[in-house]
């Protein structure tokens, strides 16, 4: 918790004038009980009107400064409690920002989602109850007793028995409860991911009709949390009656002493009453405690979850090299047009166990298209993930311009490189907003031409406003071909020296596709471009072609020296295009 202080610190003038209100609105409500105790005594026992009006306007004023007080002590908790959740949402969020594949990989999404939502709230309410709270309730607590003390000393004997008593019980409700509150937030974040988890694959779940067995599942689960948080209410529930049994026993010892003594003329009626008063302001309070202490067990628990992310460092080190400093190093090149070199490379991932890939030795020449190849599985993705440094590789060097990636900035690196990922991914926004992540600077000029070579012209023309039409969160309204081709047209505005297209035309028909790698080969540069394709046609026409299975490169060389010589390429080939081995034969 302490680590999270430091977001709090902007709002330190708020964080102390909320108690003080508090603790003055508290203060005010400690003289009540002397106030009507006077009126009994002096204007109710004497028939003096006058005075308890007199008395009557001196409790609605006191009543109206701690309406103040709260309202304002309030005000403050509030904004120092939203600051400090906004400020540690930010922090949280850019530090979630800077972790690699691999630390997301490990964490999971469902965990972050829940740290970054939940858990950040919780932390909020924490922090307004304390500010609220913290002071108010001991203030009152003690405070009751020490003005009982100033009306009867021997009457007031009757709190500092009770008041252990009470404490007692509250904090032994409270440190028999603190741990099992801590059980019910991870059942709730586990019935979360499966939440998360059943939303996004509904429509997968729905085709095989297994929508009855994960309703099973999630009801075994939420039984499990229902039967943790009734165990754990059972407990907390035992606070209220046991602490009013205290209560109103000291209540009977309080009224019977009291009664005594004003029969012996020692104190008055208004005193009874005053006492009574302040063993109710005692009850009350220390019932807040109690639940002050609840939320902040719960608080404490999410501030432990938020430390453990904030606590996980990126594995992946940015490097010292800009992109402009590339010639200064390019002395370190061992072939003089080489765009990409893989020297060697071996990759593992967190808790993989065996290798993913294994020696994966090739160059890509400035300008080369390079198609990769293989079985689902195999480790084209991997390969790819590589270059723009997604994740590091375990053994071997990643080259691009004859320096390490390692080496590299890493922003600077990936401005080099456009990658249409697997799953096209969009942002909710217009057409031209999702371009413009490409290059914020581009012209429209270079959407239109980005357009026309991503094929995606042709449907963009029939929407409404073209550029400016808006896409749907993930892109919900456009077909799957549609959003590729958005994505493509979104790497290829970067104008990138490296163009990784990983199974980027899955979703487009043959003809769009042939389109597609003819355009992309009409581009006037040295843009290098890498195609992960299952598609023997999409990569067929690569000036090279890089053979995987099961993390290991099978083969590399043309279309037609593949098709002759390797036994993977040619089933992978024949597969696709039976009527050619029939030809063959």
């Amino acid at each position: 918790m302490k680590s999270l202080l430091k977001y709090i610190k902007d709002y330190k003038k708020e964080s102390v004038l909320a108690p003080l209100f508090k603790m003055l609105e508290a203060s005010f409500e400690l003289m009540v009980p002397l106030v009507m105790a006077s009126i009994i005594d002096r204007g109710i026992a004497n028939a003096d009107t006058s005075y308890i009006i007199k008395m009557g306007l001196i409790l609605v004023l006191l009543a109206a400064v701690g309406l103040i007080s709260a309202v304002t002590a309030q005000y403050f908790s509030a904004k120092a409690a939203v600051g400090f959740a906004t400020k540690l949402r930010s922090a949280l969020f850019s530090h979630i920002q800077g972790l690699s594949y691999t630390e997301l990989d490990t964490v999971g999404t469902n965990t972050l989602i829940t740290r970054m939502t939940s858990d950040v709230n919780q932390l909020q309410n924490g922090v307004n109850l304390t500010l609220r709270l913290l002071l108010r309730s001991p203030f009152i607590v003690f405070g009751a007793m020490i003005m009982a003390f100033t009306v009867d000393v021997k009457a007031a004997l009757v709190f500092v028995v009770a008041i252990p008593l009470l404490s007692i019980v509250v904090f032994g409700i409270m440190i028999v409860s603190m741990p099992l509150y801590k059980k019910v937030q991870a059942a709730l974040d586990k019935i979360l991911g499966r939440t998360r988890e059943n939303l996004a694959g509904a429509r997968v779940i729905r085709a095989f009709t297994n929508e009855e067995a994960e309703i099973a599942e999630f009801e075994q689960e939420n039984e499990l949390l229902l039967n943790t948080q009734v165990f754990v209410g059972k407990i907390s529930a035992a606070m209220n009656p046991v602490t009013y049994i205290i209560v109103n026993v000291a209540l009977v010892v309080l009224l019977w002493t009291g009664a005594i003594r004003v029969d012996s003329g020692i104190i008055t009626q208004g005193a009874v009453v005053a006492l009574v008063n302040y063993m109710s302001q005692i009850l009350v309070e220390l019932v807040k405690m109690a639940n002050l202490i609840i939320q902040l067990t719960k608080a404490l628990a999410c501030a432990k979850r938020v430390e453990s992310i904030f606590a996980i460092t990126s594995s992946m080190s940015d490097g010292t090299v800009k992109k402009n400093d590339i010639s200064v190093i390019n002395k370190e090149r061992t072939e003089k047009n080489a765009a990409i070199v893989f020297d060697h490379v071996c990759l593992t991932y967190s808790g993989g166990g065996d290798e993913s890939l294994t020696d994966i030795d090739f160059t890509v020449q400035k300008g080369e298209t390079v198609g990769i190849i293989g079985g689902t599985g195999s480790g084209k993705t991997s390969v790819v993930n590589l270059i723009p440094r997604f994740y590091d590789a375990t053994k071997g060097r990643v080259l691009i311009d004859g320096v390490d990636v390692k080496d590299y900035e890493i922003s600077g690196l990936r401005e080099q490189i456009g990658i249409v990922p697997q799953k096209a991914v969009l942002f909710k926004g217009s057409i031209k907003d999702n371009l413009l992540w490409g290059n914020e600077n581009a012209t429209a000029e270079d959407l239109e031409k980005a357009l026309e070579i991503s094929q995606a012209k042709e449907f963009v023309d029939t929407k409404e406003g073209r550029l400016d039409f808006m896409v749907a969160q993930g892109g919900k309204n456009l077909s799957g071909g549609q959003k590729q081709r958005l994505t493509i047209a979104r790497a290829i505005v970067r104008n990138p020296q490296i163009l990784i297209l990983d199974d980027s035309a899955s979703a487009l028909d043959f003809a769009t596709d042939a389109k597609l790698r003819q355009a992309i080969k009409g581009m006037k540069s040295d843009m290098s471009v890498i195609i992960v394709s299952q598609r023997a046609s999409s990569i067929q026409y690569a000036d090279k072609i890089i053979v995987m299975d099961d993390g290991e490169m099978a083969g590399i060389g043309t279309h037609e020296q593949l098709l002759a010589e390797n036994e993977i390429y040619q089933e992978i080939y024949y597969s696709q295009f039976p009527k050619e081995k029939q030809k063959e034969a």
